[in-house]
């Protein structure tokens, strides 16, 4: 991977749309420019909002036509909560595992990947995988419960953004929030604890291929030659039901919208404590749209409990996940155990400093990257900065990097990945076939047996690589090659 030491690419965009909300816009004219379209999207769903920083834009910048805001953006918002500018299921996330074994042949290979499918089956089997108090617990503990259920090393906690635990005490505690959410979103809760696809979500072994910087990478514990783990994974069925409560979303599924005919009403309206609050909740959560609450109000305040309780099932929902992937690993490929390199969630709601005081910041599609000194002390963060993914594709390298030396001046977020931009330059013709001829090892949950997927050369996520490092938003630290991906 090459990066250049041209001009900084981020430029203050004036969207022509009759208002005049600067964006601060991370991208290449030349290679990788960001779409108008999207940019004028985000410019209506944000242009009345209280901003607190310009709305930053990062490379993989497209927009979903299910989704309220384009993809690869975070917002921050001065006194508001706006659940729009995140997904609709916060707690969406990357995790990459080191694991201590040599690079397997295909037999290995085949064998790991049948047994994540019996282990992560779809259709899934219907089974409870928590009970109830489980599932308050995950709520409640987040990570921490999820450490403790399934063995995984308590080392794993520094590794996960927040320690995979936010207080909901701030926001009234877990009491609360069990006193007012029905009894049947908890027992769906119990369902699906863990899953892999098939989706957009993935499960990929990797070989790293080039250390880029050696302090680092050892540090993170990543050595070139190794194998890892990569996984994408959503945050459960809590995440997708409290999504769903507040506003009415474009994202929205049928079953969960038929649960919701039920969970809505009991939620929002019997708790409702005057008739004033209920006509609030009524217009909030009963029309079309997403309008902004006030963070200090009572429902501000009930907005984030829900938010953090589902930000800690996510985090304790993937800990459960890579705690079997790494067992999974270690019984196939031989060896330990492997180690949790990062853990970082792409969609989420946090209360964070921007410009000297407290602003709401809200990432879609994109990754929280604090440099070293906002990292809690004594952990491996505090001396690396914060670790975060830029996977390609299935048929493209992927990214370890941390977080840059100017990460500020994207409200220290980085893009999540760089799909759309690779699927771009192949478009365009600025990508082409990997000359070396390598190939991914494809595992569907519809086939067979596996296909071999073609590589393309890394143009495409080299590209957004580069506008990041040259921005001074990460810095990158090995490089890993796609060896098979189930998804």
């Amino acid at each position: 991977m090459t990066t250049t030491s041209a001009t900084p690419a981020t430029t203050f965009v004036r969207v022509l749309d009759h208002t005049v909300t600067p964006q601060a816009v991370f991208d290449d004219p030349q290679q990788l420019p960001a779409d108008r379209e999207a940019l004028s999207a985000l410019n209506r769903r944000v242009g009345d909002a209280d901003l607190a920083a310009p709305p930053v834009v990062l490379p993989d910048f497209h927009h979903k036509s299910k989704m309220e805001l384009p993809s690869s953006v975070a917002v921050a918002t001065s006194s508001t909560v706006r659940p729009d500018l995140t997904g609709s299921s916060v707690n969406c996330g990357m995790a990459l595992i080191a694991v201590d074994s040599e690079v397997p042949d295909d037999r290995a290979v085949d064998r790991f990947m049948r047994a994540v499918r019996e282990r992560y089956p779809y259709p899934t089997r219907g089974a409870k995988e928590l009970t109830t108090k489980e599932v308050v617990r995950a709520a409640a503990e987040g990570a921490e419960f999820a450490v403790d259920r399934w063995d995984a090393p308590a080392e794993d906690l520094e590794r996960i953004e927040e320690g995979g635990r936010l207080d909901l005490g701030r926001y009234g505690g877990i009491d609360r929030l069990t006193a007012e959410l029905p009894g049947l979103a908890w027992q769906l809760a119990r369902f699906r604890f863990g899953t892999v696809g098939p989706s957009n979500h993935f499960v990929e072994l990797q070989r790293v291929e080039e250390v880029l910087d050696p302090e680092r990478a050892a540090a993170l514990g990543v050595r070139e030659g190794q194998l890892t783990i990569q996984y994408h994974g959503g945050g459960g069925v809590l995440t997708g039901e409290i999504g769903r409560l507040f506003f009415r979303r474009k994202d929205y599924p049928r079953q969960i919208k038929a649960v919701n005919l039920a969970l809505k009403p009991w939620f929002h309206l019997r708790s409702a404590r005057s008739f004033a609050e209920l006509r609030q909740r009524l217009a909030l959560y009963f029309t079309d749209g997403c309008a902004p609450v006030e963070l200090a109000s009572t429902e501000g305040q009930r907005l984030m409990l829900a938010n953090a309780a589902a930000m800690n099932y996510g985090f304790a929902f993937r800990v459960s996940t890579y705690a079997s992937l790494r067992r999974l690993a270690a019984e196939t490929f031989g060896g330990a155990t492997g180690r949790l390199v990062v853990d970082s969630p792409h969609n989420s709601i946090y209360e964070e400093p921007v410009d000297g005081t407290s602003a709401v910041v809200h990432r879609h599609n994109s990754c929280r990257a604090y440099p070293a000194e906002m990292m809690p002390e004594g952990t491996t963060f505090a001396r690396t900065g914060q670790a975060v993914l830029l996977p390609g594709t299935h048929r493209t390298s992927s990214y370890l990097a941390v977080s840059g030396p100017t990460s500020s001046r994207s409200l220290h977020s980085a893009c999540h990945g760089a799909g759309t931009v690779v699927s771009d330059h192949v478009r365009r013709g600025l990508s082409d076939l990997d000359p070396q001829g390598r190939s991914t090892r494809r595992y569907r949950y519809t086939d067979q047996a596996p296909t071999d997927a073609a590589h393309f050369d890394d143009n495409g996520v080299n590209a957004a690589l580069d506008v990041l490092v040259r921005n001074g938003l990460v810095s990158p630290v090995a490089r890993m090659r796609p060896l098979a991906v189930l998804h």
